[in-house]
């Protein structure tokens, strides 16, 4: 597979939270080839490797990125102005594959909600959105959940908006509607629904954060442990062979 790295120009640049970015990237080539659930390689001035992020929605000719600051390359990156153009590889990863005659479960925490946007939107109107938050402070994208005209909820651990709890609270009163289900956040809250999907007997699909160098597999960095359906163990990476895997794969 050959990978291009390509200037995108910066059109919008959005302060979400405190410490949350919201990118629109223009680049018609690439923004027709990439699909939900992947994601993005972004270079920071100044640094060596480069940053990967989540799509969070394409429209027409531009790819929306939304990213949290988590150390210097994001501080770096949160700081570029709008008219300039970001180094990018675009699309990486293997992404959702969502079909149109089934209905979805999406469930994001925290920075895993961004990607499932473009995700849902792509399923349709008849999806059910769940994304979960630290409080009220770190809520994003509802509007835009709402727009796409889907059932969503949300809920904050500490109850200061939505549902007092985790993502899995409402799942328990929704998971027997639904045919499958799709999720992204901390490895603890996808542990979590793996294992109450495979309760259920739904078909589930998780996107793994894991920390990423090369994000095109040469590195063998993100490396995760996958069973290989006799219980034995093999490992694929994040970035090549992901971000998505299906849930009972994974050893967590």
């Amino acid at each position: 597979m050959k990978f291009d790295a390509q200037d995108c120009l910066l059109v919008k640049k959005t302060k979400l939270t405190q410490t949350i970015y919201d990118f629109r990237l223009k680049n018609a080539d690439l923004a027709e080839i990439t699909k939900p659930g992947q994601f993005a390689h972004l270079l920071v001035p100044g640094k060596t490797l480069r940053r990967p992020i989540s799509v969070c929605d394409v429209r027409d000719d531009i790819i929306r990125i939304v990213f949290e600051v988590r150390g210097e390359g994001t501080r770096i990156l949160s700081e570029t102005e709008e008219g300039s153009m970001i180094n990018m590889i675009c699309p990486l990863g293997k992404g959702f594959d969502i079909p149109k005659d089934k209905k979805v479960i999406f469930i994001g925490g925290g920075i895993g909600v961004p990607p499932m946007l473009y995700s849902a939107k792509t399923a349709g109107s008849n999806s059910i959105v769940i994304n979960g938050f630290r409080d009220k402070s770190a809520v994003i994208l509802t509007q835009d959940f709402r727009d796409i005209g889907c059932r969503l909820i949300e809920t904050t651990d500490n109850g200061s908006y939505g549902i007092h709890g985790f993502v899995t609270d409402p799942l328990k009163e929704v998971i027997d509607s639904a045919d499958m289900i799709c999720a992204c956040g901390p490895t603890p809250m996808l542990k979590n629904i793996a294992a109450m999907a495979k309760d259920h007997g739904k078909e589930c699909f998780v996107s793994l954060e894991q920390r990423m160098a090369c994000g095109i597999g040469a590195c063998l960095g993100c490396a995760v442990g996958i069973d290989r359906g006799d219980g034995s163990l093999t490992y694929k990476h994040v970035c090549k062979d992901g971000p998505v895997f299906r849930a009972e794969e994974v050893i967590w």
